[in-house]
């Protein structure tokens, strides 16, 4: 029986023993970096402005290439609703007479989609153009509120 209270004894003389080494060394790094860390380089901010400036780039350099690809699906697509109104139309042609008024209606419907794809794509571009500007002036803004 005297061991088993021994035992409980020490055993709640390590568990204190192990709280308080814990709150020491966990006082220690909150001292140790409160007062020993390297304020100089707290101070300088060349290192976050060399890398926000390079994010910047890369912001840009981004946004460029999206327009770029932006740009080209919107002219892709334009080139296949083109095409496949033109598909449409000769397809109406060729199993018609010449002087059909079906015919004629199939062309004129082919010019007007044609024209419409023009239409469209035009004000996609200008939406992208838009749109990319806007984030390139953004992202100057952020690179020139950095460099002051």
């Amino acid at each position: 029986m005297k061991l088993n209270y021994l035992t409980k004894g020490l055993s709640t003389i390590g568990r204190w023993i192990a709280t308080t080494l814990f709150c020491v060394s966990a006082f220690t790094f909150v001292w140790q970096g409160a007062y020993f860390s390297n304020t100089a380089a707290l101070a300088s901010q060349n290192q976050i402005l060399i890398a926000s400036r390079d994010a910047a780039d890369q912001a840009q350099e981004a946004a460029s290439e999206t327009k770029g690809k932006s740009k080209g699906f919107v002219e892709n697509t334009k080139d296949f609703v083109k095409d496949a109104a033109k598909s449409n139309a000769s397809k109406v042609d060729n199993a018609t007479d010449d002087d059909n008024p079906i015919a004629r209606k199939a062309k004129s419907d082919a010019a007007t989609i044609q024209e419409r794809a023009e239409e469209d794509a035009a004000k996609t571009e200008k939406a992208i153009d838009k749109n990319m500007n806007a984030v390139q002036r953004t992202v100057e803004n952020i690179k020139d509120a950095f460099s002051n």
